[in-house]
């Protein structure tokens, strides 16, 4: 040791780890989106994370034509309606698959070219005919493109010279009628080994350092092959989190809401990680699944209670103006609506205050009465205390067990529990070292069991006013 003459100090770690809190309601949305309109664009089952509506459209492109690209819904019901923030997008149209090649002759008005919705800028291809032989125009030499209000690809002319009338014109276009389920459901490409579609939920975490919460796929959700992969893909992330999936019924099998449960059984829509959502909600001539909706809402409810899920997105209001099934608007009345929620399913409601989620109830209900398994606040409050356990203590993988160890875990995540109960996000939670959990046997072989006891508060769904007459009133007569 070298030789010291004085005072000084080192610092060392301190005996209470600070949760490393998982994000609750992180959106992660898979779908389809116009990248032939994006500046930079993320690329085919790329993720990307976005914190405003400017990054959305620059990696993914916007259009209003919200059906046919699912990705702009959850931009504005996330950005737009409910400033929420970040989203985690998963774009599955494939310019190289899901494009239609074209070749045409356009007209020229006001040296203006027009193309269609869903033009892509490369690729495209304008000729003119010069001496009996076809020539070709180059861009910013002989044209500019820029899109218009319409969405339409606009090629102007900065020629000295009138062209003639037409020209000939290669380019392609979007076509998203031709992305199917099995696009949105992906897998591992035999050729290239990469993920696409849904598999990379799980690449979520390692590429971003940000806990999926809730799994969507407006529209693409109403097919069953989907709706079972999402519900799969949300358990057991990176073998060791858990999120829900928020699913729509499939409006064209399930009409009317008296069919909800008989669809929901025959496809067998039940699982405690599912929120099972009926109906969509219409502001202006947009129609948005009430998948993206509920998620945008849910992770509203959250950021205003410190990015803790303990309360129920349920009976707050929505930012619409109509209910539509099957693109006709529908009007369910409380006792419809609870017959749904009876049923597991979630709709909504134009009852008091305005348009409202309505239904607290996972997918599993009423099969399941476990009340951790069918509420779905107290369903994202176990993911959520789980998923933050995880990160928590990942760094003490390996370390030595010991007491410290032992009485670190106890003592760092009781008063971590403490403090989620006087915020109110939890009626009560302790966690103990049980003897009994942890043989010596299991000991020898570096495993160590902690038992966690949690309370999440349950939401106030049935809140009944007993009325009496109280006779003894009557002597205020004689006083």
């Amino acid at each position: 040791m070298s030789f010291f003459h004085g005072t000084h100090y080192r610092e060392i770690p301190t005996s209470i780890s600070t949760p490393a809190e998982a994000t609750a309601g992180l959106t992660v949305a898979v779908g389809t989106a116009p990248i032939n309109m994006a500046k930079s664009p993320a690329g085919v089952n790329a993720p990307v994370i976005c914190y405003t509506y400017q990054e959305a459209v620059e990696y993914l492109g916007y259009s209003t034509d919200i059906e046919k690209y699912t990705l702009c819904q959850v931009i504005d019901t996330h950005f737009v309606l409910n400033g929420i923030a970040p989203v985690v997008f998963i774009n599955v149209v494939d310019p190289t698959r899901h494009t239609t090649q074209k070749t045409e002759q356009l007209n020229i008005e006001n040296r203006k070219i027009v193309f269609p919705k869903g033009t892509f800028k490369e690729g495209l291809k304008i000729k003119v005919t010069e001496a009996d032989q076809l020539r070709q125009l180059q861009e910013n030499n002989d044209y500019t493109l820029a899109f218009d209000d319409d969405e339409k690809l606009i090629a102007t002319l900065v020629m000295d010279q009138q062209l003639q009338t037409q020209v000939t014109a290669e380019y392609k276009v979007l076509d998203t009628s031709l992305v199917t389920a099995a696009d949105i459901v992906g897998g591992i490409d035999i050729n290239t080994g990469k993920s696409k579609g849904l598999e990379l939920v799980s690449a979520v975490f390692p590429t971003f350092r940000l806990v999926p919460g809730i799994v969507i796929a407006p529209k693409y959700s109403e097919d069953a092959t989907v709706s079972a992969v999402m519900r799969a893909k949300v358990q057991g992330i990176n073998s060791v989190f858990n999120a829900v999936t928020y699913v729509d019924v499939n409006q064209t099998e399930a009409g009317r809401y008296s069919d909800v449960p008989q669809h929901k059984n025959l496809t067998s829509l039940i699982d405690t990680y599912m929120y099972l959502c009926y109906g969509y909600g219409k502001l202006g001539e947009k129609k948005y699944a009430l998948s993206s909706l509920a998620a945008a809402l849910s992770a509203k409810v959250d950021g205003l209670n410190g990015d803790i899920p303990y309360e129920s997105p349920s009976n707050k209001v929505l930012p619409i103006e109509a209910m539509t099934v099957n693109g006709e608007e529908v009007f369910l009345g409380l006792d419809q609506a609870n017959y749904l929620n009876g049923q597991g399913v979630t709709t909504l409601l134009n009852f008091m205050g305005g348009w409202k989620l309505w239904g607290n109830r996972t997918s599993c209900y009423p099969d399941n009465r476990d009340v951790k398994d069918n509420v779905l606040a107290v369903r994202r409050m176990f993911n959520w205390i789980g998923n933050t356990l995880v990160m928590t203590f990942w760094d003490s993988v390996d370390d030595p067990t010991n007491k410290a160890l032992i009485d670190r875990f106890v003592d760092s995540v009781n008063i971590w529990l403490n403090g989620l109960q006087a915020a109110g996000a939890l009626l009560g939670g302790r966690v103990e070292f049980r003897e009994a959990d942890n043989p010596v046997t299991a000991l020898l072989d570096g495993k160590i069991i902690f038992r966690l006891f949690i309370a999440p508060p349950i939401p106030a769904e049935d809140i009944e006013w007993l009325l009496e007459f109280d006779v003894s009133y009557m002597n205020a007569l004689f006083e």
